[in-house]
């Protein structure tokens, strides 16, 4: 199991805060074309932090981004439904149920996998079925549009899950030479 201290948990909380904040695709700051992290940042909310806080925490950040984009940046709400809520809450799960499993082979797999399924099916589900913005639901026109923007999706959360696994190893690897090098007496000088 992946046991983080509070102080890493803060500093990993704030990051992941700063990223969805800088990497929400609809408000001034973006640049052409940049990805939306939210996804990867609810997965990776679920592995590093311990309790469900985050989850909520994220979960108002992610809404007031939106309303403030709506409503001081002129950013159509059209695509604002409830749906996003159990779709952000899968992706949490699927990384918190990682932790127990903490490995980089099948359960990271596993857990992505289902996290993002999860996700899509709630999120584009919930809006083409109960949004009320389509006359004619049908499943073949489901089957569609997620053809068409699911793998979009799936290659931004790759890209920030990727980028996050090389830091994370690099970090681990930096700390386990660092303190092979320390020794005792250095360690209480510090």
């Amino acid at each position: 199991m992946l046991t983080l201290t509070t102080r890493n948990q803060l500093i990993i909380g704030l990051l992941l805060a700063v990223s969805m904040i800088l990497t929400r695709s609809h408000h001034s700051l973006t640049l052409h074309n940049q990805v939306d992290a939210s996804w990867a940042i609810f997965f990776l909310a679920g592995i590093y932090l311990r309790t469900v806080w985050p989850l909520l925490s994220f979960s108002i950040l992610s809404c007031w981004l939106d309303s403030a984009a709506a409503t001081w940046s002129g950013i159509s709400d059209y695509y604002l439904t409830s749906a996003y809520m159990p779709a952000y809450s899968s992706l949490w799960f699927a990384g918190h149920w990682y932790t127990y499993r903490y490995q980089l082979t099948f359960p990271l797999l596993l857990s992505a996998t289902s996290g993002l399924i999860l996700c899509e099916l709630f999120s584009s589900g919930g809006f083409y079925f109960f949004s009320g913005r389509f006359a004619e639901t049908t499943w073949n026109n489901f089957g569609t549009q997620l053809i068409k923007y699911f793998p979009l999706y799936i290659e931004t959360f790759i890209v920030c899950i990727g980028a996050t696994a090389v830091i994370h190893l690099s970090y681990t690897v930096f700390t386990q030479q660092y303190n092979s090098h320390v020794t005792p007496q250095q360690d209480s000088a510090i």
